[in-house]
């Protein structure tokens, strides 16, 4: 007479599980009185040099206006596209380096890449994206990608920087 083996649970999919970020809307509106700065931190002066700029720590001002700033939505959509195809290994990373801020950039080119745009091997479609403004200069996007029947979160956040967007937060879920 055989026993029956054990009844487990396979053990949870770490990429399965959803995970929320949430991403902090910039305060009210900075202060415009410039930052005194020391021209060399380690010997005391008796003038400080005067920056103007933001205080230390405080949300940036949009460095353009709405009005000159191009639409977000086609420009979000070809984001969410692009990256997704880079994961994908169907576009070399480079070509998003303008689309992102620097830190942003090397995260993405040098992080680890979903397992579905890895071992997926059918199209990816990207749904429709959602754009919402909440502030003057900041654009946050959720998108849905779908390949291999299955589907995917993606959600950014866009900034105005030097008259176009620049993405400054990227999660694909």
């Amino acid at each position: 007479m055989t026993t029956p083996a054990p009844l487990t649970a396979p053990a949870p999919d770490p990429w399965r599980q959803v995970r929320l970020r949430l991403v902090p809307t910039p305060g009210p509106a900075l202060d415009p009185a410039p930052v005194a700065r020391l021209l060399r931190p380690g010997v005391p002066s008796p003038r400080p040099v005067l920056v103007p700029g933001p205080r230390p720590g405080a949300p940036r001002t949009p460095a353009t206006r709405r009005g000159t700033l191009p639409d977000p939505g086609p420009v979000a959509h070809r984001l969410v596209t692009m990256t997704l195809e880079a994961f994908c290994g169907r576009r070399p990373f480079a070509q998003l380096r303008s689309a992102y801020t620097l830190p942003v950039f090397g995260a993405v080119s040098q992080g680890r890449r979903p397992r579905w745009c890895v071992e997926g091997s059918g199209p990816l479609l990207v749904g429709a994206v959602r754009v919402a403004e909440p502030v003057e200069g900041v654009a946050e996007v959720c998108a849905v990608a779908r390949r291999n029947g299955r589907a995917h979160a993606v959600a950014a956040r866009l900034e105005a920087v030097e008259g176009g967007w620049k993405c400054t937060a990227l999660q694909v879920g």
